[in-house]
């Protein structure tokens, strides 16, 4: 099939057979790496990505829904890592082993753009199903109520 999206900004065009999953063209069609693959059920967050702004697990999101849709990645977040989750992410210095991470940021980015302050039942009822292997869940709270408050009018906002 051929489809068209836009991805991180740019207009896309591809052929892709309607079955793919997302995460495949991401990674290997389109060279967007910072997008993880782990559990592939979408059970584990690993994934996420934004589609039309909401979050969403790409392992299981298939080719065929997306014609003229806008996915955002990682990498597409903001050009120069520079989104308040990014930030408070760095300065809080949320990653162990990292894996998961993209993912976290991507479901945090969405929390702040539909909550821009967050409570804390908020931020466990959003995060929920994005697994850390390494348990940086106080870190990762700690994040979002700092990205909520250094810039709460910029957080659903991509520069």
């Amino acid at each position: 099939m051929r489809l068209r999206l836009e991805v991180n900004g740019r207009q896309r065009s591809a052929d892709v057979p309607p079955m793919k999953r997302l995460l495949d063209v991401l990674r290997e069609d389109l060279a967007l790496t910072g997008t993880k693959y782990s559990c592939g059920v979408a059970t584990c967050g690993a994934c996420t990505v934004h589609v039309d702004g909401k979050p969403v697990r790409a392992c299981q999101r298939r080719m065929s829904s997306l014609e003229g849709r806008v996915v955002t990645t990682i990498e597409g977040l903001h050009p120069t890592g520079e989104h308040p989750a990014q930030i408070a992410w760095r300065e809080i210095d949320v990653p162990q082993c990292g894996y998961c991470q993209p993912g976290q940021i991507m479901g945090a980015a969405a929390l702040l753009a539909a909550k821009p302050k967050p409570t804390d039942v908020d931020i466990d009822e959003a995060m929920n199903g994005h697994i850390c292997r390494c348990g940086t869940y106080p870190r990762i709270r700690a994040a979002i109520h700092a990205a909520a408050q250094a810039a709460p009018a910029v957080t659903g906002k991509r520069s």
